[in-house]
């Protein structure tokens, strides 16, 4: 097979939550415990940094990839989804893992994929881990698919573990209310390893106390701990509290591990994150005048930030180029979306995409006028055309939505 017929494969032949959603989580962890030592235990081989969350996770592992590479460390880096092409998931420093190397492990991985019934992300999980091994990398830094305690991520036992925040998100595996999600996040802190709340709420703070203190893991919690914020070219306002989380980790693995990282260095690191790492869909610009934000927030506690900047733009009109997935709470997060604003409702190109005109329907519900697309392409020309050089046009909804817009 070559390339596009090894990642067809992947996509196509394998449960992938990204794709089917609920159908494709298993809640288990002996499938990839299997493939690990089929495999060699790879992350038992490997240093690493372990980042979970609802939201901030991604930025926060490209925030950490990148400081440890301006202080010399060759870093890998494991997160998800992606938004252009499936290699995007694996990089080290900053570049992403060859098609040649997807090609032969899947190749000779196949038959006991198949024979095991191992899921897209099970696969995806050990292709890293193998990756990082037999490239010598010296750290890596790995993001949490989904949750945690269940993760297939959650067989290694990092130098560190982080976890951003805790939203209402994914609640048809993770549980309803906040400490229910927080328990689940909880699952990746181990015994004796550091672990960092980057933000917490009177609900999900108990439940970090009591889990660090069962497994008699120093705990730490960013959001009261860092005073001084370093810039960073990563400039949502939500990076405020990320920013917060990755130097409290920065500053443990100073103290408490072999790497070092100087003032500078992480100064440096969080300045050039695009460029070290290639992240993109975080309140990124596409143009300007009129000026084009999108943004891959897609739940109520990451969109609620969003559309507070939003708010805060100067623009003439306002348009925006809406899409999401099927299983969002659209009475939680339609209400955050300003009313003064022309819409352009589309689906994405994703088998999990809502209707355009299902969306369009419930928008209205909440005072959100606009027009039904067939695409994202679409929908995001006609707001191009429609808006004038002092206007503002905001495309986001979901994380398929971004991915279909011209990002480079």
């Amino acid at each position: 097979m070559n390339y596009q017929e090894t990642t067809n494969w992947m996509f196509n032949q394998l449960p992938m939550y990204q794709l089917q959603g609920a159908s494709a989580y298993k809640e288990d962890l002996t499938n990839i415990k299997l493939l690990a030592e089929h495999l060699g235990n790879p992350e038992q081989k490997l240093k690493t940094i372990h980042v979970a969350g609802t939201n901030g996770k991604g930025s926060t592992s490209h925030m950490l990839s990148s400081v440890l590479q301006e202080a010399g460390y060759k870093v890998g880096l494991y997160t998800s989804p992606h938004l252009k092409d499936f290699r995007e998931r694996i990089k080290i420093n900053g570049q992403e893992i060859s098609e040649e190397f997807v090609i032969e492990f899947i190749s000779k991985h196949k038959s006991f994929f198949e024979a095991n019934d191992m899921s897209f992300f099970e696969m995806s999980v050990g292709l890293a881990f193998d990756y990082f091994v037999s490239e010598k990398v010296d750290i890596a830094v790995i993001e949490v698919g989904l949750g945690g305690r269940l993760d297939a991520t959650n067989i290694i036992t990092p130098l560190v573990s982080v976890i951003t925040n805790i939203g209402l998100d994914h609640t048809q595996f993770l549980g309803n209310t906040l400490e229910a999600i927080a328990g689940e996040k909880a699952g990746i802190i181990k015994p004796n390893v550091p672990v960092v709340i980057g933000e917490y709420t009177d609900e999900t703070k108990p439940v970090f106390l009591a889990k660090a203190e069962e497994n008699n893991a120093p705990i730490s919690f960013a959001s009261d701990l860092i005073d001084q914020i370093y810039l960073s070219d990563l400039i949502g306002d939500y990076q405020f509290h990320n920013k917060k989380t990755v130097q409290q980790t920065i500053s443990i693995l100073n103290n408490q591990t072999n790497f070092k990282v100087s003032t500078e260095q992480l100064k440096e690191g969080l300045l050039n994150v695009v460029k070290n790492t290639g992240l993109q869909g975080r309140w990124q610009q596409l143009g300007a005048n009129p000026k084009i934000i999108c943004d891959t927030a897609h739940n109520k506690h990451g969109l609620a930030v969003v559309m507070n900047q939003l708010q805060n733009e100067k623009y003439e009109k306002l348009h925006i180029v809406l899409g999401v997935v099927n299983d969002k709470d659209l009475d939680s997060i339609l209400p955050l979306f300003p009313k003064e604003a022309q819409y352009y409702f589309c689906s994405p190109d994703s088998a999990r995409g809502l209707p355009a005109e299902t969306l369009k329907n419930a928008a209205a519900k909440f005072n959100l006028a606009g027009e039904k697309f067939d695409s994202v392409e679409s929908a995001f020309a006609e707001a191009r055309q429609n808006a004038s050089k002092n206007d503002f046009i905001y495309a986001g909804g979901s994380t398929f939505v971004v991915a279909e817009l011209p990002l480079d």
